[in-house]
């Protein structure tokens, strides 16, 4: 049985788009195999904005459809309001809790519970629980160059903290895209 080429979600996804701002289109046929992990395989990232990612499939390996990554994140750890223009990002919540801001609105976020930034869609999130686990998905994958720039390997058995470099970030951000910083953290001036 032949299924035809995967279109991520979008505002217009009409599968005759043929521009990306309409739908991005990723054929996924004959170019995946099964994928199996277990759950601490994959690369371990300190990223430079906060937090430890474990990485699951990653954009090569499923042929751009989407980049899977475990966040380990300790309570204070906001992020600036930001966009992702060409993906949607899901976030369950494994363990902790997050304040999600998107599009203006605020909620709380426990273990098993869910959101969904749509692309374009202006989000952060603050961390309100130590030992907060976040799996991050990113359909398509195109996000994946911002984060690698943004962190560096920890190899295995070294302490899954390092120095915040919000710099580092933003020049990721400024070479790689797949995300638009867009203001400051919108829970600076409160304690979520």
């Amino acid at each position: 049985m032949s299924i035809g080429p995967v279109l991520s979600w979008d505002l217009n996804p009409d599968p005759s788009a043929t521009s990306a701002k309409e739908a991005i289109v990723v054929d996924t046929r004959d170019k995946l195999p099964a994928i199996t992990l277990q759950p601490e395989a994959g690369e371990r990232r300190w990223f430079y904005g906060g937090g430890v990612h474990l990485w699951k499939p990653t954009e090569a390996q499923t042929a751009g459809a989407f980049l899977l990554f475990e966040d380990q994140l300790e309570k204070g750890k906001d992020t600036p309001l930001h966009t992702h223009p060409a993906s949607d990002e899901t976030m369950i919540v494994l363990s902790g809790e997050i304040v999600m801001h998107l599009d203006g609105y605020e909620s709380r976020i426990g273990a098993g519970g869910m959101v969904m930034a749509p692309r374009g869609m202006a989000h952060a999130f603050k961390v309100t629980q130590d030992a907060t686990r976040v799996l991050c998905l990113h359909t398509p994958g195109v996000c994946q160059a911002f984060y690698w720039d943004a962190s560096v390997k920890l190899e295995a058995g070294a302490p899954g903290v390092g120095p915040v470099d919000f710099g580092r970030v933003v020049a990721s951000a400024q070479r790689n895209g797949g995300i638009n910083i867009v203001g400051p953290s919108p829970f600076a001036s409160t304690d979520a």
